[in-house]
C-alpha cells in the first residue's frame, strides 16, 4: 500500500553547503511545514480509494517522494529521463526526494506514471496551502496585486492543413498496420504514406495557388481513402467478440483518429476547394493535441496553445493561475480573476494593477464595487487617473507595479518551461502549468526565508 510520508528516515548523506542544495534544503523544510500536501497527492495516487483497503502489493512511491520528484522536475527542468538520472546521481537530490543510499532511485516510467497522477485540481490545491504558508509567514498578504495574460505553447508543429493531413493519413496507416501484423485482423487497406507524404511537400513548395490545388485535390484523396479503411476496420475489429483489452484499445485509437481525420479533411475541404473561411472554433490544430486553440496577439502574432492569466503579488509569488480556454478578451477576465482573489484570501485586494487590455468602464465600477480603492490599467482606454485611483502618484506607483509581473512571466517561461507544454492531453496540459507555478512559488518562498533581515 502507498504512504503518505516514509514512516523511518533513510540513512542518507550530510548536506555540503551549496547554494542550490541550501534552497532545496528550505524548500524541504517548507514541504515539512505543509504536511496538507502530501494527503491532496495520495489521493490522486491511491485513486480515491480508502487506504485501509489496499493491504497487498509493492509499495511503490509514497506520496512525499511523488510531489519532491515532480518539484525537482520544475525546478532544474528537466525530462523524465534526465529526471531519473539525476535522482540516482545526485546526493542532494537523492536527500530532498527522501532516497536513502542505498535504495536505487526510480525508473522514468515510475515517475512519469506517478507524477501524471496528480491532477489539475490538486496542484491548485497545494497552490493554496503554499500561499497560507507564505501569509502566515508574513511574506505575501495578496494586498497588492497584479494581473496580465500569457500564451503557453502545445507541443505540435505549425498547424498547416497540408501537414494534418498527412498526419491523419499515417497514423491510420500505421494502426492498421499494427491491427493486421500484431492481431492478425483481416482487413484490406493499402498503405498511402509515401504518396501523402509527396503531396504534402509539393504543397509546401508551391509557388502559388494554382500549383497547390492539384496536390491538395489529391492528398484529399488519400485522406478520404484512409478514413474509409478505418471505418471498414473499426466494423471488423467491433464485431470480433473479445477481452483483449490492448486490442480493444486499438479500436479506441483507430476510432479517436479517424473521427479527427473527418474533422481535418473537412476544414481543408471548405477552404481549399470551396473557398470557404473556416472560423477558429471550427478547426483543428492538431490531431496529436486537439485542444489546442489558437491565440492572436495584437493582431499579429499567433500562438497556437492556451491562454492563461496570471496573479502576482507584491513579494513576486503568483498568487493565481488559470488555463483558458478558447481565446477569451482579457476585458472578460477581471471580475472572475478578483473574485478567485476573494476566494483564496476571503476579501478582495486594496489595490490592483491590469494591463491595457483589461481597461473598461465596466470594469473599472466592477472592481471599485467589490471595494479595490485603487484600480491601475496600464493603458488608460479613455479613463481618468483620478477616477482610477486616489491620486496620480499611486496610479504612477502601480503603473510601475504592473511591470514587474512581465519579468515574472519571463521568468517562469525560461526556468520553468512555460514556453511550450511537452505533456499529452488538456489535463496534463493543465497540471504541466500549475506545477510550474508550484514550483516556482515554493523557490520564491525560501529564497525570501533566506534572505537576510533588513
Amino acid at each position: 500500500m502507498r504512504e503518505k510520508q516514509q514512516k523511518q528516515m533513510p540513512l542518507i548523506s550530510l548536506p555540503t553547503g551549496h547554494p542550490r542544495e541550501v534552497e532545496l534544503e528550505m524548500i524541504s523544510k517548507i514541504l515539512d511545514k505543509t504536511p496538507n500536501i502530501y494527503d491532496h497527492v495520495l489521493q490522486d495516487l491511491n485513486g480515491g480509494l480508502k487506504i485501509e483497503r489496499q493491504r497487498t502489493g509493492a509499495n511503490g512511491m509514497s506520496a512525499e517522494q511523488v510531489t519532491r520528484a515532480a518539484i525537482v522536475m520544475k525546478l532544474f527542468n528537466f525530462t523524465y529521463e534526465d529526471l531519473a538520472f539525476h535522482i540516482s546521481d545526485s546526493r542532494s537530490l537523492r536527500r530532498f526526494c527522501r532516497i536513502g543510499i542505498f535504495d536505487k532511485g526510480f525508473k522514468k516510467s515510475a515517475l512519469n506514471e506517478n507524477i501524471k497522477r496528480i491532477c489539475p485540481e490538486t496542484w491548485e490545491l497545494i497552490s493554496l496551502d503554499l500561499l497560507a504558508y507564505a501569509k502566515d509567514n508574513n511574506i505575501e498578504k495578496g494586498r497588492t496585486t497584479r494581473v496580465d495574460c500569457t500564451v503557453v505553447e502545445s507541443n505540435i508543429h505549425p498547424p498547416c492543413d497540408s501537414m494534418q493531413l498527412y498526419d491523419a493519413v499515417r497514423v491510420l496507416a500505421r494502426l492498421l498496420t499494427q491491427a493486421r501484423d500484431d492481431f492478425k485482423i483481416k482487413i484490406v487497406f493499402t498503405d498511402h504514406r509515401r504518396r501523402a507524404k509527396r503531396r504534402m511537400t509539393a504543397i509546401q513548395y508551391a509557388k502559388g495557388k494554382k500549383q497547390r490545388l492539384s496536390p491538395y485535390k489529391d492528398l484529399l484523396k488519400v485522406t478520404q481513402k484512409s478514413i474509409g479503411y478505418a471505418i471498414k476496420a473499426e466494423e471488423t475489429i467491433g464485431g470480433i467478440c473479445t477481452t483483449n483489452f490492448e486490442l480493444l484499445g486499438l479500436l479506441n485509437s483507430i476510432k479517436h483518429y479517424s473521427d479527427l481525420a473527418r474533422q481535418v479533411y473537412d476544414q481543408t475541404y471548405r477552404r481549399v476547394i470551396q473557398g470557404e473561411s473556416v472560423s477558429a472554433d471550427q478547426k483543428v490544430f492538431s490531431i496529436f493535441e486537439e485542444h489546442t486553440d489558437i491565440i492572436i496577439k495584437d493582431r499579429r502574432d499567433n500562438h497556437y496553445g492556451h491562454k492563461i492569466c496570471l496573479t502576482g503579488g507584491a513579494s513576486n509569488l503568483i498568487l493565481d493561475c488559470v488555463v483558458l480556454e478558447g481565446n477569451p478578451a482579457d476585458s472578460t477576465l477581471v471580475e472572475q480573476m478578483l473574485d478567485r482573489q476573494k476566494s483564496a484570501y476571503g476579501r478582495y485586494p486594496l489595490k490592483v494593477a491590469l494591463d491595457g487590455g483589461f481597461a473598461s468602464k465596466g470594469n473599472l465600477n466592477t472592481a471599485k464595487a467589490k471595494g479595490v480603492k485603487d484600480v491601475c490599467f496600464a493603458k488608460k482606454r479613455g479613463l481618468e487617473e483620478i477616477d482610477m485611483c486616489r491620486s496620480h502618484y499611486v496610479y504612477k506607483k502601480l503603473r510601475q507595479f504592473r511591470a514587474g509581473i512581465e519579468s515574472g512571466i519571463s521568468w517562469l517561461k525560461r526556468s520553468f518551461g512555460l514556453t511550450r507544454c511537452t505533456w499529452k492531453g488538456f489535463r496534463s496540459f493543465k497540471s504541466y502549468v500549475l506545477s510550474s507555478v508550484v514550483a516556482a512559488n515554493l523557490l520564491t518562498i525560501a529564497r525570501k526565508q533566506l534572505a537576510p533581515a533588513g
